[in-house]
């Protein structure tokens, strides 16, 4: 049976292990659940039964307690990024019905147009009144996490109790993993990963967690010694970028045994394990939850690995399963045009519990019944997976979704810019980089471009363009649709690189 969060939490009420550390300080798993019981007291005189709150913080122990506080008394924790800002930050609060804010203080600027209240953390403080756990059911909401913008604007993915409890457990027990052990978790707890590849983990095995503010590649491996940690999550680039850090004769002279995540450059899976001397296991998966699947031994380089049950490739257009890719001597893609199609969980939504405030993207997440992921890939013939790109328009930077249309917007409020198409180009290491093809109307030189990018408040810095071709006309369809493919095709080999002040 899936257990609840609440039911984790209170399993650890009085264990007298280390359960949180943060720079340097750390708190036993009875005084983590203790301070977690002392903020779900002060939720309970702030909102109403079961109400949102928003979070704009960065991995910080109030994270933490919040997010158990949460689970506590009933209310719901709705994570808000902060490379989001402005109006575009305030349509998230908004969407997720949030009665009010805490943030930081270095974040308090980003909320200007929130809407709703907004309360520094530092005043939050815990409530010494004694909480009766509210009882959870695996279905009941606990948290709102945001996708990173697929079609422009951010979904907020329902996550149960569930959803958070279930991965940990099942994570916990693959793994073996105990109270012996320290979960180091990194990557920013307003993402799914941190959390259910992360968090719950650590809450499930009774493993201590050691909170890392904001992710840094030269502290990875002192963070690691330091705080004696045995597991570690990540999305996306991370093990890439710890792997640029200057290579030391004693780097494997660590008590690091498993790194678990997804999305990690397949060239740096095997090169970060020698050198780290660790075992890494990266898996498919989304914020959404609706296909899992992972790389085992076996898997075949470039290789996703095996689909689970009910998991298959169907085609776009007709929907049926599409038959085994075909390759030529040199593993060249024979019959791309049958064998790409898109991955569906043909039993069903998986983990997917829903999008919050957006029936209409639920349905077309769930048509027929079944769980599409937009996201294509192709079968060899024994069975193992491959992606092969994103139905939809997206690009995937630093582990993160992002919709084309936000950031052509912004290009067009420059004054010389008549028309703007952006795409993804490969990034060296994995992932995408943003690109943008402009027809302008008036000269504009790259230095003056990356200002004004940088000026506009709605766009994060993953969503700047890292790369800028001007050129005469856009190519488009007869029906004047414009032929992203062919632009994303040329590269971006003679283009502009654009710098911005943080680079």
């Amino acid at each position: 049976m899936t257990p609840t969060v609440t039911e984790l939490l209170l399993a650890r009420a009085e264990d007298r292990s280390t359960g949180l550390l943060f720079e340097d300080r750390r708190w036993t798993w009875a005084e983590h659940v203790r301070a977690c019981a002392g903020h779900a007291a002060a939720l309970n005189g702030i909102l109403r039964p079961g109400g949102h709150f928003g979070l704009l913080a960065d991995n910080i122990p109030e994270f933490s307690f919040l997010l158990g506080g949460a689970a506590l008394s009933g209310h719901v924790l709705v994570g808000l990024n902060p490379t989001r800002r402005g109006a575009a930050l305030a349509r998230d609060v908004a969407l997720a019905d949030c009665e009010l804010v805490f943030a930081e203080e270095k974040y308090l600027p980003l909320l200007s147009e929130a809407g709703v209240p907004v309360r520094p953390l530092s005043e939050l403080e815990p409530s010494p009144e004694t909480v009766v756990p509210v009882a959870a059911k695996p279905e009941d909401l606990l948290m709102l996490i945001f996708t990173s913008g697929t079609s422009g604007d951010p979904k907020a993915v329902r996550c149960t109790h569930g959803k958070v409890a279930y991965p940990g457990e099942m994570l916990a027990s693959r793994f073996g993993l105990s109270t012996e052990d320290t979960a180091y978790v990194a990557m920013p707890m307003f993402h799914s990963n941190a959390i259910m590849a992360g968090w719950s983990v650590a809450l499930s095995s009774g493993a201590g967690i050691a909170l890392r503010r904001r992710f840094s590649a030269s502290g990875f491996l002192p963070d690691v010694r330091k705080f004696g940690a045995t597991y570690a999550n990540y999305v996306g680039k991370p093990l890439s970028y710890v792997l640029t850090t200057p290579e030391r004769d004693d780097d494997a002279d660590n008590p690091l045994k498993l790194v678990y995540g997804n999305e990690g450059a397949e060239a740096d899976l095997a090169v970060f394990a020698k050198r780290f001397g660790c075992h890494v296991v990266d898996a498919f998966g989304s914020t959404e939850g609706g296909v899992n699947f992972g790389r085992d031994a076996t898997t075949p380089p470039g290789s996703l690995g095996r689909l689970l049950d009910g998991v298959a490739v169907l085609d776009p257009e007709t929907g049926e399963p599409c038959p085994p890719a075909e390759f030529d001597a040199a593993g060249k893609l024979l019959n791309a045009a049958e064998a790409v199609g898109e991955l569906v969980n043909t039993g069903g939504p998986g983990f997917f519990a829903g999008y919050y405030g957006d029936p209409a993207a639920e349905a077309d997440r769930m048509r027929d019944g079944m769980y599409h992921t937009g996201d294509l890939a192709y079968l060899d013939a024994d069975g193992y997976c491959y992606f092969a790109g994103r139905l939809g328009d997206w690009l995937r930077v630093d582990g993160e979704n992002l919709g084309t249309a936000p950031i052509e917007r912004a290009l067009l409020r420059h004054p010389a810019v008549r028309e703007a198409a952006v795409y993804a180009v490969p990034d060296p290491r994995v992932g995408d980089q943003v690109m943008a093809a402009l027809v302008c109307r008036s000269p504009v030189d790259a230095g003056e471009l990356a200002a004004f990018v940088a000026a506009q408040g709605d766009l994060g810095p993953k969503q700047r363009p890292r790369f800028v071709r001007v050129i005469e006309e856009l190519p488009r369809t007869a029906t004047h649709k414009v032929l992203k493919r062919e632009l994303a095709a040329d590269g971006a080999g003679d283009a502009w690189e654009l710098r911005y002040p943080q680079d």
